[in-house]
């Protein structure tokens, strides 16, 4: 195994990021050498996506060539054009007799609250992004689709603290990796879930005390989060053989992770989704990729809130780590 620690130490996998740090948006490619199969699950009641539906397993394409997470919120779909480009330059798709089609599902999450608003990725963006994807190392926290990512917003946006996103991988059994990449921007708080105690989230400006989410939904029957302003976008690449079936419920399986770190999750202001990419040859079981998944997809959570740096007067795990001492 390779020792970079996130998606890409998936063999096949690249990535590639772009982002605008005026803007405070962005999105982040993952590419495959090779199609893979690919499976979704879409928890979140707020969800913004993009050929989702292809992946169900009653329907007909059985491949995908990228996935697309992006900022932008249901504009930002529109980065996923730009990848598409590339691959098409690249001589890469689905062959519909004499056409190549690249088939690339995407997910967005919103985060046009933070920033400006009227910038968006688009095609040029999605494009670049694409072009830039590597294997190896990239940069973590307020990057790509990570760029504008917040959480704890339930009492308001004005509460809320700077998240970003986070990449990580694990080993399983002989040859296989499994790596997770997400961009959270979750309405709810982030817990260590060895602990239990809240790393992120929703925080008095004044004395930087957490604000308990749950404790506040419970108090308060008016919410004044947003809906559809928060979501959660991952996908978990492995080096297995997995049929469409089978990446559906490993990122179903998945899901768990985010109910282990997020509190609360999958609410009616939230579009979590997932993406599981099989790019191997050999086989396992479900529950055993399924557990390797969520491991990673945990990891790759804590660690998206860990790498984010404050924007602003906003807040982050690294600049109220400091302030607490």
């Amino acid at each position: 195994m390779r020792e970079y620690n996130n998606i890409t130490d998936v063999p096949g996998i690249r990535v590639g990021n772009i982002e605008n740090h005026q803007a405070l948006t962005g999105c982040t490619v993952i590419l495959t050498e090779n199609s893979a199969s690919c499976g979704v699950d879409v928890r979140g009641s707020a969800p913004g996506t993009r050929e989702t539906d292809a992946l169900d397993p009653i329907n007909a394409i059985g491949e995908v060539h990228a996935i697309c997470l992006s900022g932008g919120s249901a504009y930002g779909l529109e980065a996923a054009s730009g990848v598409m480009k590339f691959l098409e330059e690249q001589d890469i798709g689905f062959a519909v007799g004499t056409v190549k089609v690249p088939i690339v599902p995407s997910a967005v999450i919103f985060d046009l609250h933070i920033g400006d608003p009227k910038v968006r990725p688009d095609l040029e963006m999605g494009y670049k992004a694409a072009s830039q994807a590597r294997a190896g190392d990239f940069p973590q926290g307020n990057v790509g689709a990570g760029c504008g990512a917040t959480v704890g917003k339930i009492p308001g946006p004005d509460k809320a603290m700077k998240s970003g996103l986070g990449s990580t991988s694990v080993q399983g059994a002989d040859d296989l990796v499994v790596g997770a990449i997400v961009s959270v921007n979750a309405v709810g708080d982030v817990r260590d879930p060895e602990t239990n105690r809240i790393i992120a989230g929703a925080i008095h400006q004044e004395t930087k005390d957490f604000i308990n989410s749950i404790d506040y939904i419970k108090k308060n029957p008016v919410i004044v989060a947003h809906a559809g302003a928060n979501t959660t976008i991952g996908a978990i690449a492995m080096n297995a053989k997995l049929t469409k079936a089978e990446a559906k419920k490993i990122a179903g399986l998945a899901q768990n992770a985010l109910a282990r770190t997020i509190f609360p999750v999958h609410t009616m202001a939230d579009g979590d989704t997932i993406f599981v990419l099989g790019t191997g040859t050999k086989k396992y079981s479900v529950d055993y990729l399924g557990t390797l998944a969520e491991e990673a997809m945990e990891k790759a959570i804590l660690k998206a809130v860990k790498a984010a740096e404050p924007v602003h007067d906003m807040e982050s795990y690294s600049s109220l780590k400091i302030i607490k001492g």
